[in-house]
């Protein structure tokens, strides 16, 4: 990800749009900014997400709230809760998230 070319502002989350996207089970609900080529998002998972993919897209994850676990297709699995984040290259590991309990999270990609 190269951050270029974008000026200084601020992003009053409360105030972007809502897009709902159906999990496997549950539902996430993005709140997203773009700049350029970098995409900014607020996610909210619901109780029982799961998602519904296998994602092979890059991201900084980091958990605001509640707990996310990942499972990476190799099997290894990982569990955050707020304040720990993990960051995946485009194409490297493919992964999926679930909670049980729900999560906030802040994600670029």
């Amino acid at each position: 990800m190269k951050i270029s070319d974008i000026p200084f502002g601020t992003t009053n989350w409360s105030e972007l749009a809502v897009t709902k996207h159906p999990g496997e089970t549950g539902m996430a609900f993005w709140r997203t900014a773009q700049f350029g080529d970098v995409r900014v998002r607020r996610v909210d998972y619901s109780a029982g997400y799961l998602a519904d993919h296998w994602c092979r897209k890059g991201h900084i994850l980091l958990c605001l709230s509640g707990e996310l676990h990942t499972e990476l297709d190799d099997g290894r699995l990982f569990t955050l809760s707020a304040g720990m984040s993990y960051q995946v290259a485009d194409n490297a590991e493919a992964h999926r998230s679930w909670t049980e309990s729900g999560a906030q999270l802040f994600i670029v990609d």
